[in-house]
């Protein structure tokens, strides 16, 4: 139970006293007959009240329950019963109070206003679990998407150490290189030049073949990314995407010449980076 209470000692606490400064300032009932300090220790009874019933509900309701019933689980009581229950208790009771404590007349009018005020702790309640739910949600999708990109990573840490073979159209001319070692393909008039890494150095390829032809080819490795119509590049080796008035271009580490980027596949490259 002491464990509950703190989980929710400040929650409550902080919904007692909005509901305080509520009464105290817009002044719903005719309380004038109290003087300046009877009439803080009076609205303070109405915080009191909704502490009181708060508690009883979220604390040592479900206390029981988990104990009782052996559940861990408290939805065991309907989602909105709690609340129910806690406005029900509250109107009575607030209704109870103005009239033999603070001697006021009970109407209709009244007797709405008492149940719109008690109506504002379960709903806030209702919408904090609400809340807290969906920030478990989010933090499970996080670890989720978290245990994926290292299954991704892996796959493709995987995929780098395999080979690939280029073969020109005529099937005259091979090039067999490991997926590492490719940093980015580009088309050349009639031919796609190929440039890879061996070791510390760039080496450029030409391969009669087509930007498309090569495309398909590297289409099941998702390290490979299109950024220009005639520009494949191996995301491993962007450094940075950079931007100057409406041009976009993409630095390779260790390489000085900058690659295009168009508008058209713009979104796609930032989205892999």
């Amino acid at each position: 139970m002491i464990q509950l209470f703190n989980k929710n000692l400040r929650l409550l606490l902080g919904i007692s006293f909005g509901i305080f400064l509520f009464i105290l300032f817009f002044q719903p009932f005719p309380i004038d007959r109290f003087d300046f300090n009877n009439r803080l220790l009076f609205i303070a009874g109405f915080g009191a009240i909704v502490f009181l019933f708060m508690f009883l509900v979220r604390v040592v309701l479900h206390w029981i329950i988990r104990n009782k019933l052996n559940s861990t689980n408290t939805s065991v009581i309907n989602i909105y019963l709690d609340g129910i229950i806690i406005l029900a208790l509250s109107s009575v009771a607030f209704a109870f109070y103005l009239r033999y404590v603070g001697f006021v007349s009970l109407s209709f009018y009244i007797v709405f206003k008492v149940v719109l005020i008690c109506l504002a702790p379960p709903v806030i309640l209702r919408l904090y679990d609400l809340n807290k739910e969906l920030i478990q949600q989010n933090e499970s999708l996080i670890s989720e998407k978290k245990i994926i990109q290292n299954k991704v990573e892996k796959c493709e840490d995987d995929n780098l150490n395999k080979s690939i073979e280029f073969i020109s159209e005529n099937k005259t001319e091979i090039l067999t290189l490991l997926i590492a070692e490719i940093v980015f393909i580009r088309s050349a008039d009639n031919y796609v030049e190929i440039v890879y890494k061996q070791g510390d150095d760039f080496k450029k390829s030409l391969i009669r073949n087509t930007l498309k032809n090569i495309e398909l080819q590297l289409k099941e490795y998702s390290n490979f990314i299109r950024c220009h119509r005639i520009c494949i590049v191996n995301r491993h080796y962007i450094e940075k995407l950079s931007k100057s008035y409406n041009n976009h271009w993409i630095t390779i580490k260790g390489y000085k010449e900058q690659i295009p980027v168009s508008r058209q596949y713009l979104l796609k490259l930032k989205e892999s980076l």
